[in-house]
């Protein structure tokens, strides 16, 4: 049975989380794996709707994400948070319960993210169209030790898919791909090959 484990993907909006996050999934599930991924736009949609974007409203929104990934990590799934999560207090609390939890910080200037709205939401919230908003009139607060950290001004797409990936490796959560590309019995298989040959 695969090891289940959380990856939570935090930053501002339109710093990428869920363009990455979903590319992320995409390549764990070539590899073999079960993954879900629980996108903070679309668990507002499902699960939370009705809250708010007060502190309360938002930490509520957070823990219930982190309550699914628990119980995903639980069962041998990789659950992949996707949220804006700007408080790091609930980031901690969801780390603790959930124990198998890896953060990955998508850093992005927050002109850079602006230029990014499509929807235009950044320039609503700087005219006072929108209260609580995170990055202008709320505070979002950085992780001060994630696993990874993601420059997604920077890093072409790509580059940010395999630093996720390669630390999920060295964390020992995921094989590498060479070594996820055989089956047990394959790799049998070549070994008796090699002895029936003199290689072995």
């Amino acid at each position: 049975m695969q090891r289940g484990f959380t990856i939570w993907f935090t930053g501002l909006s339109c710093s990428g989380k869920t363009t990455i996050s979903r590319r992320v999934a995409d390549e764990l599930r070539k590899r073999g794996l079960k993954v879900e991924v629980l996108d903070g736009d679309v668990v507002r949609t499902n699960l939370s709707k009705g809250l708010g974007f007060s502190k309360e409203d938002r930490d509520i929104n957070i823990k219930r994400i982190g309550f699914v990934c628990k119980l995903l990590s639980r069962n041998g799934v990789v659950a992949i948070g996707a949220a804006i999560s700007p408080y790091r207090a609930i980031r901690d609390y969801n780390r603790q319960e959930i124990g198998d939890f890896v953060e990955v910080y998508c850093k992005c200037p927050l002109e850079v993210c602006i230029e990014r709205d499509v929807k235009g939401l950044y320039k609503k919230a700087l005219a006072g169209e929108i209260p609580n908003y995170t990055g202008v009139s709320d505070p979002y607060e950085e992780p001060l030790n994630p696993e990874v950290v993601l420059e997604t001004d920077k890093e072409a797409e790509k580059e940010s898919i395999v630093k996720v990936i390669r630390k999920l490796e060295e964390l020992r959560y995921v094989q590498p791909a060479e070594a996820a590309s055989y089956s047990e019995e394959e790799e049998e298989t070549i070994k008796k090959r090699l002895t029936d040959l003199g290689y072995l």
